[in-house]
Parts: C-alpha cells; sequence; structure tokens
C-alpha cells in the first residue's frame, strides 16, 4: 500500500513533540526541519497560550503558523491573526457563577500581552499544587481578581480548571448540568501519572480540530493530505480530521485503542518515528 503524499502536519506539543524533559529531542527536530524543507507544511496545535507556546514553537528554527488554546487563537510567529474563536463574556460570567464550587481551580484567559492575560482569584492550594510550574513561569502575566467574574469585561479566550483527576471529573459534571452546556465547548487533558487534569472550557464549536479543519480549507489542502500527531483527549477532533493521524505511544490505552496509527512515545522520538513512516517509508518501531 503506498502511502498517500502529505502537504500538512499538524504536531501537538505537551506528551508529543515535548518529551518528559519538557524538550524536542534532537531527532524530532531533524525530522521537522526534513519535512519542511521539502514542501510540507507544519502547524504546531497546542492547548497553551499562544505567548506560552512561541520558545518551544521558535526552537523549530522555521517559520510556521500556531493553532494555541485548544484551537481559539491563530496566529504566525510575527504576531498575525488569521483567526480568533473567543469565549462570549457573558457566557463566562454563567460559568464563573455556576462552578462556584471550583472557583480554587479556575483560571481566565485573555488575548492580550502582560499583566491581565491570565487571571485568578488567588495562588489557591488547589492550583499551585497542580500547575505549580506553569504559575511560575506565567507569573508576569497573572492578574487576580476578586470576584473572578468581574474580570470579564472583554470577552476571553478561554476558561480553565485544573487540578487533581478525581476532582476535576467532578467539575466536568458540573459543567454539564451548568444550564449552559449548549453555548461552550468542553475539552479535557488527563496527565494519570502527574495526577493532572486540565479542563478547558472555550466557545461553542471551537477545538484543534475545527480550528485545524478551517486552516487546510484556507491552504487548499484536502483532508487526505493533512497528518496529526496527539496524545491526549483534546487532540480527538483534530486525530479525526486529519486523513493520517498519528496517536503517541505515551497517550492513554483509550485513545490508542481508536483504531488510528501508534507511533512510539515521546521519550522516543514519536514525532520523528511517525514522519518518517509516513514520508520515507521507514516503519522501524512504529
Amino acid at each position: 500500500m503506498v502511502t498517500p503524499p502529505i502537504r500538512l502536519l499538524a504536531v501537538d506539543i505537551d506528551g508529543t513533540l515535548l518529551n518528559p524533559q519538557f524538550q524536542i529531542s534532537d531527532a524530532d527536530l531533524a525530522a521537522l526541519r526534513r519535512a519542511n524543507q521539502e514542501g510540507v507544511e507544519v502547524v504546531v496545535v497546542t492547548g497553551r497560550r499562544h505567548t506560552f507556546a512561541l520558545p518551544i514553537v521558535r526552537q523549530l528554527e522555521f517559520d510556521l503558523w500556531l493553532i494555541s488554546s485548544n484551537g481559539a487563537i491563530t496566529r504566525s510567529l510575527s504576531g498575525e491573526t488569521f483567526h480568533r474563536d473567543l469565549l462570549p463574556a457573558e457566557t463566562g460570567r454563567k460559568l464563573c457563577i455556576a462552578m462556584r464550587e471550583f472557583r480554587g481551580n479556575a483560571v481566565l484567559t485573555f488575548d492580550t500581552e502582560g499583566k491581565g492575560a491570565v487571571v485568578l482569584e488567588s495562588m489557591s492550594n488547589e492550583l499551585t499544587g497542580s500547575i505549580q510550574r506553569w504559575l511560575e513561569k506565567n507569573l508576569a502575566f497573572i492578574d487576580f481578581v476578586i470576584p473572578l467574574e468581574n474580570a470579564l469585561t472583554t470577552d476571553p479566550v478561554q476558561a480553565m480548571f485544573c487540578g487533581r483527576i478525581e476532582p476535576m471529573h467532578q467539575a466536568l459534571t458540573a459543567i454539564a448540568n451548568s444550564g449552559i452546556e449548549k453555548q461552550i465547548t468542553v475539552l479535557r487533558t488527563e496527565y494519570p501519572v502527574r495526577d493532572l487534569s486540565i479542563v478547558d472550557v472555550l466557545n461553542q464549536g471551537c477545538s484543534k480540530g475545527h480550528a485545524l479543519e478551517r486552516w487546510a480549507k484556507y491552504r487548499g489542502i484536502p483532508r487526505e493530505q493533512v497528518m496529526a500527531i496527539g496524545d491526549n483527549y483534546n487532540d480527538i477532533e483534530m486525530l479525526a480530521f486529519a486523513g493520517l493521524p498519528f496517536i503517541m505511544g505515551n497517550a492513554s490505552e483509550e485513545l490508542r485503542g481508536r483504531g488510528w496509527a501508534v507511533t512510539l512515545p515521546n521519550d522516543q522520538n514519536g514525532v520523528a518515528a511517525a514522519i518518517e513512516r509516513v514520508l520515507w517509508g521507514s516503519r522501524v518501531g512504529v
């Protein structure tokens, strides 16, 4: 069977492009650079904020577009915006009120630079115990507002609830019963080894998959020529859209059992292995 050529390659960051040491391996860098040199457009698709993703993406050392905040923002490395899909402020207020029990886990993000891009009520134990490293790296962008909904003077990019997996499963149930569940998209990211779950609440219809589809259509690329590599639940829509989806070997058994091709884990150059299989016919370890 001849593998069809690809024109667009979408790659997730955390758990995919980054290894357990939060670095990009030399092999993965080399494979992405070679793909770019051979005419494949690479787009990085992440749950991270645009600014927080930039230091990672710039390591690739070639120009590309970045789909961030789980599909809410599509922007070039130079700052040119292609699309924004923001959460209406009124919907955000309703969410904050409905999720009072989880205020200690709640974060709002805004499409702005500097202080106020990330807003929370306090450095609660629920947050610092789960995403301390993220909070430390974003400290210059954090503002504190009580109550949280008072920060919603403009439309946010998203709301996030972060914490241990079991409480965040309870948060998912609360959102499903909030009365606004039909006005929003809810995506989750889980890291069982760290007992960490991130629940993202975005505008209705917003996801990595929708953003990638929009970009592919703009570029005139059919889904059959789109390849995507991901590892987590928030990658499902992106993988479902791609004609050539690859799930990382470090993904949960549930995700690896969906019938998508499985590449090596992120500590064994899984991104490079998938690219080499599709572009250059290598099947080593895949």
